[in-house]
């Protein structure tokens, strides 16, 4: 052999040394890294409110590590079911490393370029809302992002990975479980394990911890919440709810929203003092329940003589839509009385996890509790009776009735703003749409007596509205009206039928993933501007004037509609 092909043939074997041990360091599975590398570009595929590359970065990772185990899965199987069974011979090293280098490649590619198309569908989005779109170059920033977010989670996976081949081998000691059958026995321990620990302490730890943090927040009062000194207020001097027990949500409910002189001065009219009747957890006292004490508040202030009342139910946080609550002041010229009672410290998506039961029960011991008092007025001298909730709060003050024709034998109109997918009534009317109405903007029994609706002229083009009216408020583009379980299996209507007007005509459904994109989606559902995702606005405005607002002329409309948006706005630089 001459000294340059001794030198080539080194140079090749030392070439194929460092090529393994770089192999042994990364330790990468090929049919794994092509899956995570799909799951990768399915996760950048549009969803329902845009993303900028941070927040795509971080979801992108976590699917990229789901698509990796997948892989991984796969390629045990073909090993152990496939390739044990049938004479496949295996590449020599170059073929191998050659095989290797092109799937590298080839994901590096792929990923770039679907970057580059999901900047250009984040434009068509942000675009859609009229909102400010991302550039291509910021964008691909989310690749590096989701490459160590992917890391890290199969990091955490082999660590669990780990643990379950210990359990196995413990078990071997302990029971002589099959060796072939250890490693499945072992997840099943660590299965079994996770769960009941889930379900029992940790799970009850997780929340009264969440519940204890929040708490603190509750016990807090901005400098520009007030101690209300109208008796038409909870926590004025006269009230049976003391400021200091309204929780955070509380006294700023009480201690803002227009007064009367505020409101004559929008309408032009007379107006009267508004009634804001509210309970924080820390109110009730002894054996009272909350729905007795905001009774007691609603006859204390003679909540039963004004011209409207509404019953709102809560948010987690007891938190009251200001811009709905002064809607209906401003329209019946403050001659009203808002009531609602607070039934958890916890945000709305934690309370939506653990005290949707809570809320429910809160909601109808209120509903019940008013309505008894309110039955007891003489007919002719009974306020107009409505309820409302927005997010969780419009499931809760669903589950007040058993039915439609309850609700409209007990109510004089509900608005429901921004509904859950799991919301049972909302559910029934949209599952029996009429035929030909998409799922978005669902038509049901001719919109007799429900409507639903995303902008004002929704409300229009049918028959006349019956009384009492029960108005939804949804957004084509908000995932906390999309989300849904059935997303992981099932393709829904919504993504069968046309798009609503601000959902991208790209979005397609894929099993998992769709799911796990909506449900990223509910964290950010309010990064929008108004009129999409779960932010309403003043819509609200125009639903209670479809659902039973006194005749109001268009110019004193927008004048409301501008002081309430401007209420808004000061509400969200302070608060």
């Amino acid at each position: 052999m001459t000294e340059r092909a001794s030198t080539v043939a080194t140079l090749r074997a030392r070439g194929g040394v460092i090529a393994r041990r770089v192999e042994d360091v990364v330790d990468l599975n090929y049919p794994g890294l092509v899956l995570a590398t799909l799951f990768f570009g399915l996760s950048v595929t549009p969803s329902l409110v845009p993303r900028d590359w941070l927040f795509q970065g971080l979801i992108s990772g976590i699917n990229a590590a789901i698509g990796y185990g997948l892989g991984c899965v796969l390629e045990w199987v073909f090993r152990r079911w496939v390739r044990a069974r049938l004479p496949i011979p295996s590449p020599s090293d170059r073929l191998r490393y050659a095989i290797k280098a092109t799937v590298l490649v080839g994901c590096a590619v792929f990923a770039a370029g679907m970057l580059v198309q999901s900047a250009r569908w984040q434009r068509e989005i942000t675009s859609l809302m009229g909102m400010a779109g991302t550039t291509t170059p910021a964008y691909l920033r989310t690749g590096l992002l989701s490459v160590a977010v992917g890391v890290a989670v199969v990091a955490a996976y082999r660590t669990v990975r780990v643990i379950v081949l210990v359990l196995a081998r413990q078990l071997n000691r302990w029971v002589r479980v099959p060796r072939e059958v250890a490693p499945a026995a072992g997840l099943l321990v660590l299965v079994v394990l996770s769960v009941t620990i889930f379900n029992g302490v940790a799970s009850r730890a997780f929340f009264a911890v969440a519940n204890s943090a929040f708490s603190v927040r509750n016990d807090r009062t901005t400098s520009f919440a007030v101690q209300p000194v109208a008796p038409e207020r909870s926590g004025s001097a006269g009230s049976f709810a003391p400021w200091e027990t309204l929780g955070f949500e509380g006294r700023w409910f009480v201690a803002n929203g227009p007064s009367a002189s505020g409101i004559a001065g929008v309408t032009g009219k007379p107006a009267r003092e508004p009634i804001r009747a509210y309970v924080g957890l820390e109110s009730v006292k002894g054996e009272q329940t909350a729905a007795q004490l905001a009774v007691a508040e609603l006859e204390r202030t003679k909540a039963f003589e004004r011209a409207a009342m509404v019953v709102v139910t809560t948010t987690g946080t007891g938190w009251v839509n200001g811009m709905a609550a002064g809607a209906v002041e401003y329209l019946y010229g403050g001659d009203t009385a808002i009531v609602a009672t607070q039934f958890s410290y916890l945000p709305s998506v934690l309370s939506f996890m653990s005290d949707r039961e809570k809320a429910a029960a809160a909601s109808r011991e209120l509903f019940d509790a008013v309505y008894t008092r309110w039955s007891a007025q003489p007919e002719g001298q009974r306020p107009k009776l409505f309820v409302y909730g927005e997010s969780l709060g419009s499931q809760g003050s669903e589950e007040a009735f058993d039915g439609l024709a309850e609700l409209r034998e007990k109510v004089d109109g509900a608005l429901w703003v921004g509904p859950p997918n799991s919301n049972r009534l909302w559910r029934q009317f949209v599952e029996r749409r009429d035929p030909g109405s998409p799922e978005v903007e669902p038509v049901y029994a001719d919109g007799l007596v429900v409507r639903f609706a995303d902008e004002a002229t929704d409300f229009e083009g049918f028959e006349p509205w019956r009384e009492p009216r029960i108005a939804y408020l949804q957004h084509p583009s908000d995932p906390i009206v999309w989300w849904s379980a059935d997303l992981i299996f099932t393709r829904p209507d919504w993504l069968s039928e046309p798009r609503g007007s601000d959902v991208s005509t790209q979005m397609r459904w894929a099993p998992f993933v769709t799911f796990w994109q909506v449900t990223a989606d509910l964290t950010n559902a309010q990064g929008v501007v108004d009129g999409h995702g779960h932010r309403y606005g003043s819509l609200v405005l125009d639903g209670w004037l479809a659902v039973g607002a006194p005749e109001v002329s268009g110019e004193v409309v927008e004048k409301i509609r501008a002081a309430l948006e401007f209420a808004e706005d000061y509400e969200r630089e302070v608060k």
